[in-house]
């Protein structure tokens, strides 16, 4: 599996660009800042996943005054070629988004995923530690959905269970549901319990997987001897059903669900070090390298495949040992690398793309 060509019209500062990647070795995009590498890794990565890992704004990745923008890319897997288009429309009020596989529309961002499974590290990526528990989640669901395609519908259904249990709590306005309010208050919770059971079962086999792979690679990055540990972190003590029943006065009082898997976090420590919290910089950035590479070789593991690997600007943050032990580390199949610097002097890319020279 590999990304062979990428196309882009009016996305983000390119009136018009394709490149052809090397599908299954390193492809280096070397260019002054300002030149829109990290453009390209985002047009990939947009296709993968529908959205984009710098906005959530989808006009952000129109290029001015153009009324719409294409990405367009093809791969192979095994003999099929695959086309993935996606098309983004600035309405008066709004921005369209139309995504196509062969010409048919895929059904969630777990099917998406399935076409072109993708592992993204940015400057950015830190926050996976350093940032608050959201990002901790969803890390965690994203990567599960990406080892395992069906959990999407989990996901979703979680998602949407979770939306009519808060309607509902709004709706009572403080107060506390009698009749047949009541009994659809009921089902509603009931079906959270249970969505939510499975999808936590899910996020704890996901870090037991994970746990032994970031470990062993944190400390070929770091060369440290310090053992990483990431555990699940409920937001809620037995049963969930008993604990939502305990909690419901404070549910009805804030109009929202306040504990369940929405609410939950995982605790990441290096002997027993909070890393958010007590780890410098360098070892938050060693740990995050290590969480997302790991996840990368858990999808390699579970699905048979290599995921896209793309690096944005990665070796900028990386003392030189660092960078030539990541480089070490970098698993098989494909990697897109955006840099502003010299590349590091164990890397042996099989093409190199200057934007600087294209048109844009």
């Amino acid at each position: 599996m590999g990304l062979h060509e990428l196309q882009l019209r009016d996305f983000r500062l390119f009136e018009e660009l394709r490149i052809e990647p090397d599908p299954t070795a390193v492809t280096v995009f070397l260019s002054a800042n300002g030149t829109g590498k990290t453009s390209v890794l985002e047009a990939v990565a947009t296709l993968a996943t529908a959205n984009s890992f710098r906005t959530t704004a989808a006009s952000d990745l129109i290029r001015n005054s153009a009324p719409l923008a294409e990405v367009h890319g093809v791969l192979y897997q095994r003999e099929r070629r695959v086309q993935i288009d996606l098309t983004l429309t600035r309405n008066a009020r709004n921005t369209t988004k139309k995504m196509l596989v062969n010409g048919v529309r895929p059904a969630s961002r777990a099917d998406l995923g399935a076409v072109l499974p993708l592992t993204v590290f940015t400057p950015e990526g830190i926050d996976v530690v350093r940032g608050g528990p959201e990002h901790r989640r969803n890390f965690v669901t994203t990567l599960m959905t990406d080892v395992e395609h069906a959990t999407g519908e989990v996901v979703e259904r979680h998602a949407r269970v979770l939306a009519q249990r808060n309607a509902l709590l709004r709706s009572f306005e403080g107060r506390a549901p009698v009749s047949h309010h009541r009994e659809e208050f009921e089902v509603w919770t009931n079906d959270f319990a249970e969505v939510s059971d499975e999808l936590v079962t899910w996020r704890v086999k996901i870090l037991e997987s994970l746990g032994p792979l970031a470990n062993a690679l944190y400390r070929e990055l770091a060369q440290q001897p310090e053992h990483l540990v990431l555990s699940y972190e409920r937001s809620w003590r037995g049963p969930l059903r008993d604990a939502l029943a305990a909690n419901e006065r404070d549910d009805l009082f804030r109009g929202f669900t306040t504990i369940g898997p929405h609410r939950d976090d995982v605790r990441v420590t290096l002997d027993g070090r909070d890393v958010r919290r007590q780890a410098s910089q360098g070892e938050q950035r060693s740990v995050a390298l290590a969480l997302r590479l790991g996840g990368h070789q858990l999808v390699q593991q579970w699905r048979g495949v290599d995921p896209l690997l793309l690096l944005d600007d990665v070796f900028s943050e990386l003392d030189p040992s660092r960078s030539d032990r990541l480089l070490q580390l970098l698993p098989a199949g494909q990697t897109l690398v955006t840099t502003a610097s010299p590349l590091p002097h164990a890397m042996n890319p099989a093409v190199v793309v200057d934007l600087s020279r294209q048109h844009v």
